[in-house]
């Protein structure tokens, strides 16, 4: 970028002080753009967030994906944050030893212009940031919301079947009468009957994404 900006007439000054102060221009110039693209990304990622779906059962798909995306953009704005402290510190080194060399005046309010505008994009790189942190723990407890909702329903389940189950314990073998003893196949009937209560709780559930 900053080659191509030199190129131009009149796009960079003729001395090393002046290369210096844009190459700094150019880096804080695409330290903005990359915090407006993923301020941008995470203003989408928001939305995910907080719109209802007419499918709940890809709702889990969906919050592990933005919770992957957080992650990058969290690390990307933090890495972004650690090269404008280092920009932040050679600035404030020029606009000392500057004031005791005879440097134009022209390029030290450029070198002051730019730790303006570096200070801002900090700011702005704090509050993306806290952004995040805020979509990360809404993302969080969105998720904690479908695991009790799931923990609910298996709740409700337990205590549904629990009275017949202790009605059958008490009664279900003490009858004198009970046709299924004298069944020729009574006995496989009765264990394919187990394996498939067994197998239909576990189809429900993959069905609906839970495991």
């Amino acid at each position: 970028m900053f080659a191509q900006r030199a190129a131009k007439p009149y796009g960079c000054g003729r001395t090393g002080e002046a290369v210096l102060a844009g190459l700094i221009d150019t880096i804080i110039d695409r330290a903005a753009d990359v915090l407006q693209m993923t301020g941008e990304r995470i203003d989408t990622v928001s939305r995910t967030v907080f719109e209802e779906r007419n499918d709940p059962s890809q709702r889990n798909a969906e919050l592990q994906g933005t919770l992957r995306a957080l992650g990058r953009y969290g690390d990307l704005i933090s890495k972004q944050r650690e090269s404008l402290v280092s920009i932040e510190r050679i600035l404030l080194f020029l606009s000392v030893s500057y004031r005791a060399t005879r440097v134009p005046a022209e390029l030290r309010e450029q070198v002051r212009t730019a730790l303006r505008d570096l200070q801002s994009l900090e700011e702005h790189a704090t509050f993306q940031s806290s952004k995040i942190q805020f979509l990360l723990d809404a993302t969080l407890g969105l998720v904690n919301l479908e695991q009790n909702n799931i923990i609910k329903l298996f709740s409700v389940m337990a205590v549904v079947f629990m009275p017949p189950t202790l009605i059958a314990s008490i009664y279900g073998m003490n009858f004198k009468h009970m046709p299924e003893l004298d069944w020729r196949f009574g006995y496989p009937m009765a264990i394919v009957l187990m394996v498939v209560a067994a197998i239909l709780p576990y189809v429900f559930f993959r069905w609906k994404r839970w495991l």
